[in-house]
């Protein structure tokens, strides 16, 4: 890996374009002003890795240009012991890769490509298109994937024998106990108000004449491409309500589960360059063209006719969200959860019976504080577990993506708010203490691996940091 890859690789890591570069820069001269001794050299030997000094103050940048992002009113000083800390990081890091590919941790070409591609999508949407990308970087798209495709490698191979290292690292009950007996009486935490909920949506359905005009207007656009010689692309900028309109209806590689059940099987379907038949999802009627698939990926481009809200039948889902409340509340053989597997409309939800989870944490237990506005209102109404609310109405999705829908909500469990104990935050507590365990056991097991391996520093090393190491 040469030293252009490595600094295309942290730019990308990044997402920083010329202002990690500025960074870098900066670094570099604060750690040494002698411009003399600015020349890039070798700093530390793991087995035969070389890390340079170029290296470290690329990521040194990286890291500060990151903090900088995250607390935009702090001033991010450079300090030897950051240079040095990062030194460490880069050295613990080729120690695991080699200790990995002796232990035969892979990664498929395949996960790479999908790794990269995700990066450069991510790059191509804050640049505003894959020209932009080029210009910034000086290479072809195609030449960059090329460049980057061994560093994320090593990064995805590292991440995953560090995975499995962590997930070997199990923590029993009362070691839970004992972790939670350190911690000093007047340090507790005090929990705030939790609740545990469960939901069944529904989107209103289509009314039967605006739906068929925007099959109809549909399938007269994929006409026009088989039949007229007109491009996808310029129907999808004229005509196209989703928001890739204005870049030609392109998606770009992505995986097929990120996409709508019903578009992402009838675009694997095809072969590339084929056109779909007219395909229903609950966004509304899309016209597909495959471009490239490379393996659970594909890359597409599309026409979508969405149909007007006003055309919705939101007292059809009103009805049907009431009379599933009524058949919940009247009926003691009829469960909430039984419902939701048969009816919601909510494909994150639904399996598991409606119950919601934490999106930061994935807990059963969400605090109150944490609910969106629509949901906040919603529980506020709620006094006893058990009690199932009303049909609200609240919008799925953002943007243009964003749908009008209804739900019910029912109150599975309420916790008010107390100071942490066992009792009631038990999960929670665990999760604190595995993590401070997995971390330390982290700490001894790196530790060793660095006595089985060849390590050299070429420059001294101060001795705080040697101590960190011994």
């Amino acid at each position: 890996m040469n030293n252009f890859s490595r600094h295309i690789f942290f730019i990308f890591s990044a997402i920083a374009g010329c202002l990690f570069l500025t960074s870098a820069a900066t670094a570099q001269q604060n750690l040494n002003n002698d411009s003399s001794k600015n020349l890039d050299r070798i700093v530390a030997v793991v087995n035969n890795h070389a890390i340079l000094k170029s290296e470290v103050d690329q990521q040194v940048a990286d890291y500060m240009l990151q903090l900088r992002r995250q607390s935009q009113e702090r001033e991010v000083e450079f300090s030897e012991e950051l240079w040095f800390s990062v030194l460490e990081n880069i050295v613990e890091r080729y120690v695991l890769l080699d200790k990995a590919r002796e232990d035969s941790v892979t990664i498929t070409d395949e996960q790479v490509d999908q790794n990269i591609n995700q990066r450069i999508d991510r790059v191509v949407q804050q640049l505003g298109s894959e020209a932009a990308v080029e210009q910034q970087m000086g290479k072809s798209i195609v030449q960059l994937r090329a460049d980057l495709r061994q560093d994320y490698r090593e990064e995805m191979i590292v991440q995953k024998y560090r995975q499995q290292k962590m997930q070997e690292v199990d923590i029993t009950r009362p070691e839970v106990k004992q972790y939670f007996e350190r911690i000093p009486q007047d340090s507790l935490p005090t929990i705030p108000e939790q609740v545990a909920l469960s939901q069944i949506v529904k989107i209103p359905p289509p009314l039967d004449d605006a739906k068929q005009a925007a099959r109809q207007l549909a399938e007269q656009l994929r006409d026009s491409v088989l039949n007229h010689g007109k491009s996808i692309e310029e129907l999808a900028r004229r005509h196209s309500d989703g928001p890739s309109a204005s870049n030609g209806g392109k998606l770009p590689m992505m995986p097929l589960n990120d996409l709508v059940s019903a578009y992402s099987a009838a675009a694997s379907a095809l072969q590339p360059g084929e056109i779909s038949e007219v395909v229903e999802t609950s966004f509304g009627f899309h016209v597909i063209r495959l471009n490239k698939r490379s393996g659970d990926q594909i890359d597409t481009n599309h026409i979508l006719i969405s149909i007007d809200e006003e055309s919705y039948d939101t007292q059809a889902a009103v009805n049907t969200l009431n009379a599933i409340r009524d058949s919940v509340l009247t009926n003691p053989d009829i469960t909430f959860a039984e419902m939701a597997r048969k009816h919601s409309d909510d494909p994150q939800t639904a399996p598991q019976g409606g119950r919601m989870l934490d999106p930061q944490t994935g807990n059963r237990l969400i605090p109150l504080s944490q609910l969106d506005p629509a949901m906040y209102r919603i529980v506020l109404l709620l006094d006893e577990e058990g009690q199932i609310s009303e049909p609200k109405q609240f919008n799925t999705g953002s943007g243009n993506n964003a749908r009008t829908a209804y739900r019910i909500v029912r109150l599975d469990r309420r916790v008010p708010e107390h100071v942490a104990n066992l009792e009631q935050d038990y999960e929670q507590i665990k999760n604190i203490a595995l993590q401070e365990k997995q971390y330390r056991m982290m700490r001894e097991w790196i530790n060793d691996l660095r006595d089985e391996v060849y390590i050299e520093y070429k420059i001294p090393v101060p001795e705080q940091i040697a101590q960190q190491t011994r």
